[in-house]
């Protein structure tokens, strides 16, 4: 069982009492004329004194006291100055209640502080570890935990602290072993410490010893340093992918939209356009559909109606015009008064 900061115990008490004792015999023995009167009143002075001490102990503010009388629990006590049984009968255990506790593996921390050093020599065993591609990954990591029942943590089990690292130690390795050496190094670093913490919880929780799982973190997951320049090299070509993915992503983003614009404004033109030929086919179609009707009622009217309009949109269009006359042989001059007109206006 481990020392917990109980105070001076009952059998300490009675050896110094037995001590005192012996050397007053021994007193005695030198001489013998001496009266037993002071040597009894002096021993029991010191008998009340030692008990009204032995009775007074201290819990302090992040401290839970356990007090046990004639070997079995009695109750708990609560921070402050109190009061037991002397001389043996009551026997107190200080657990620290209050506080976050820390176990480390792989490494210890040495020093106070911000910044405090760190020791790995000797601590192999504990951080290299095999993943379930049998590659070896050397992780470090911390189990925080805080003691829910004081006196299940100090009477169920012989080895409390030594449990917890046993079996974190354990669950580590499951964990670990079940993935493989990407997923450790790289992306599930925090599920993987998420998923030891469960387990961990459970496991104690079955072995019923009074302590609550704060945080199971990993500090440091890399690999041995055998291979460690070689993982750096494919890492940093990893590194050199992802950024090569996130250029061609961003180009994407933008060249895709824009062709995209750019092919419903075609789509959208060729509508239109599409929309203003059938109409135009449309408004040809019913013109010469009229037309039609009004030549079947008067062909001769509308075949000349027909040609004289359709000379008035081509002669204007002509330099120069010339009429050949069948009765007389020859060609009839034409005078343009149209452009003498324009000519004579500007």
């Amino acid at each position: 069982m481990q020392n917990w900061g109980q105070g001076p115990s009952g059998e300490d008490l009675e050896k110094k009492v037995i001590d005192m004792t012996n050397r007053f015999k021994e007193k005695m023995q030198l001489d013998p004329k001496k009266s037993m009167r002071p040597i009894i009143l002096i021993v029991a002075v010191l008998v009340i004194i030692i008990g009204v001490y032995s009775s007074m102990y201290e819990v302090n503010t992040e401290e839970t006291g356990v007090v046990l009388r004639f070997g079995k629990f009695a109750t708990f006590s609560e921070p402050g100055l109190h009061f037991k049984v002397p001389f043996g009968i009551d026997q107190v255990f200080l657990v620290p209640t209050g506080r976050v506790l820390k176990e480390e593996f792989g490494f210890r921390s040495a020093g106070s502080g911000v910044r405090p050093t760190l020791s790995t020599r000797g601590l192999e065993e504990e951080s290299l570890t095999l993943t379930g591609d049998l590659n070896v990954s050397d992780i470090k990591w911390i189990v925080q935990y805080q003691i829910r029942d004081p006196y299940k943590y100090v009477f169920k089990i012989h080895d409390p602290v030594g449990t917890i690292r046993d079996v974190s130690e354990a669950m580590v390795r499951r964990a670990v072993g079940n993935a493989n050496v990407t997923e450790v190094l790289t992306t599930e670093r925090v599920s993987l410490a998420l998923k030891v913490e469960e387990t961990l919880q459970e496991t104690l929780d079955n072995y019923d010893i009074g302590v609550q799982i704060v945080t199971v973190r990993f500090q440091d997951v890399t690999p041995p340093d055998p291979v460690k320049g070689a993982f750096n090299e494919v890492n940093e070509s990893e590194q050199q992918k992802e950024s090569l993915i996130l250029q061609a992503r961003a180009q994407f983003n933008q060249e895709v939209p824009r062709a995209r614009g750019e092919a419903q404004r075609a789509l959208q033109e060729a509508e239109g356009y599409a929309v203003e030929r059938v109409n135009r086919a449309r408004g040809e179609t019913n013109r010469f559909l009229s037309l039609l009707t009004e030549y079947k009622r008067a062909p001769e009217v509308t075949r000349q109606r027909i040609f004289i309009e359709t000379m008035e949109q081509v002669l204007p269009q002509l330099d120069e015009t010339y009429i050949m006359d069948d009765i007389n042989g020859g060609a009839l001059p034409l005078l343009p008064l149209r452009k003498i007109t324009e000519g004579a206006a500007r």
